[in-house]
This record gives C-alpha cells, sequence and structure tokens, in this order.
C-alpha cells in the first residue's frame, strides 16, 4: 500500500492512494496536467486509474474534476449534495453521465481490493468527507479540511498506520495577518479549518502502537510555514500525558505544489 501528496495546500490538493492493484486519488484541487503529471510521476497512467474520492466542492479541492473525468472517464465518489455542487460549477462544466458513485457517512464501499470508509466531518460545505481506506490490515486516514475534532472522529480515525492530517494555519499568523476579518472567523470556526496546535491534539489522539507516518497537509500558504506546523505538531505530542513522543512516527510535511515523497505502507 502506498500514499502520496501530489499536491497539498489552501491552492490546491490532490491525494494519491492505492494498492499494486488498485489507484485512488483523493481530491483534485489542481490542474489535470499537473494531476497527469503526478500520477506518471509515481509509475502509473491516467487511464489505470480507478476511482477519484471527493471531500468537498470547494475549488481547491476539485479544479482538475471536470476535465481529467471527461478526458478519462475515472468513477468519482462523493455525497449526493456534494456532487450536485460540483455540477452547479461552470468551472468543471459538464461530467459524464454513469460517473458518479454515491458515498455516505460511516457506509463502507470497495473499489478492487480497497476499502473505503467515509467519515463525517465538519466545514462549511454542503456535505463533507474524510476518508479512511484500508487495504487488507492496512490502514490510512485522509484528514483535511475540519474546524474541530470529536470523540467521532477519534474512533474512525483510530488504528491507522498513516494518516495525512491537516495542519492549515498558526492561530497568530491568521490574527495578525492581511487576511478580512469575516475570512479570519471562518477558518477560526468549527467548520472552518484545524490550526495546528489543534492538528497535534488530534493526532495525539489517535496515535497508537501501529501508526509509522504522519504527514501534515492543507498548510494555508499565508497563514502558516511548514517549519512552524512542524515544530508546533511535534510540541503538541511530546509535551502530551500520552505514551508516545514524536520519535516514535516519521512526521513529515507535505509540498504545496509538487509531489511529495512515497510513503510505503
Amino acid at each position: 500500500m502506498r500514499l502520496c501528496s501530489i499536491a497539498s495546500g489552501s491552492s490546491g490538493n490532490c491525494i494519491y492512494v492505492g494498492s499494486d492493484a488498485t489507484h485512488l486519488l483523493v481530491d483534485t484541487g489542481i490542474s489535470c496536467k499537473r494531476v497527469v503529471e503526478g500520477v506518471e510521476s509515481l509509475g502509473i497512467k491516467p487511464s489505470e486509474l480507478d476511482g477519484i474520492l471527493i471531500t468537498h466542492e470547494h475549488s481547491d479541492h476539485i479544479s482538475g474534476l471536470g476535465i481529467l473525468a471527461r478526458k478519462y472517464e475515472i468513477p468519482i465518489y462523493t455525497t449526493k449534495e456534494t456532487y450536485e455542487a460540483i455540477k452547479q460549477d461552470k468551472k468543471i462544466g459538464l461530467l459524464p453521465e454513469g460517473l458518479f458513485h454515491e458515498v455516505k457517512y460511516d457506509e463502507k464501499f470497495t473499489i478492487k481490493d480497497m476499502s473505503v470508509y467515509p467519515v463525517k466531518i465538519s466545514h462549511d460545505a454542503k456535505k463533507p468527507v474524510a476518508y479512511r481506506v484500508q487495504y487488507e490490515k492496512k490502514k490510512v486516514g485522509i484528514l483535511t479540511d475540519l474546524g474541530n475534532f470529536n470523540d467521532y472522529i477519534v474512533e474512525c480515525m483510530t488504528g491507522l498506520d498513516a494518516v495525512l492530517l491537516e495542519a492549515n494555519h498558526d492561530v497568530n499568523m491568521l490574527q495578525v495577518g492581511p487576511y478580512p476579518y469575516y475570512l479570519k472567523q471562518r477558518i477560526l470556526s468549527d467548520r472552518g479549518h484545524l490550526s495546528n496546535e489543534l492538528c497535534g491534539r488530534l493526532l495525539d489522539r489517535i496515535l497508537h502502537d501501529g501508526t509509522k507516518n504522519v504527514i501534515l497537509g492543507h498548510l494555508s500558504k499565508e497563514n502558516n510555514m511548514p517549519e512552524l506546523a512542524y515544530e508546533t505538531v511535534r510540541l503538541e505530542i511530546d509535551m502530551s500525558d500520552s505514551p508516545y513522543k514524536a520519535k516514535d512516527f516519521h512526521l513529515s510535511v507535505a509540498k504545496r505544489s509538487e509531489v511529495s515523497d512515497v510513503i510505503e505502507i
């Protein structure tokens, strides 16, 4: 099983997760050209993609979906409400009939040899989801675009071998930064994005003996820095009462506009 960030940040997100037989993307928020280049850098042809899992309809998660779907006819998995919102986006264009597969919270489905579990999250979108993906006994989570977390999120994301987890902003950088007041309030709300500190606290709750790789993703370009996200999350783990420390797993930050290192699970 492999996990790789093709792009991750407030300007565009696309994550690959797959096995030898099954190849999936979570979100396509970059151009079709960049998606194809990223997939091909992993030794995979875009025609070999078995599905695109969409978390929600914001442009940094779907901007390349229309061209990609029309050119390669890749099945699209998302909630009905999200798909209806995508169809209203004129920038996406007409999506081919028959590609949409509805997903529902907490209802597991299978794509070839991989199982996918959609998880309810809190974000200012129609009906957003995170995903837990399993191949045999290996599990990975892709969890971004949530303003907060609760016991349900922790339960759904417990037992992961690897996780890509949102560390969107540093609260102080956001508060003193150039964003207008309403946007700052949106980001800080329970339907916004996880701060570096909240990311660390959530990670502290889901760590277990089998967690070997943690990727910090969806960093804001204006309100965060990779080094700051890394150190803040590391300190949250090391200063907590958890039996686990940052040295117990590999912690990295996903590259904003480039393909990150492949995680073998």
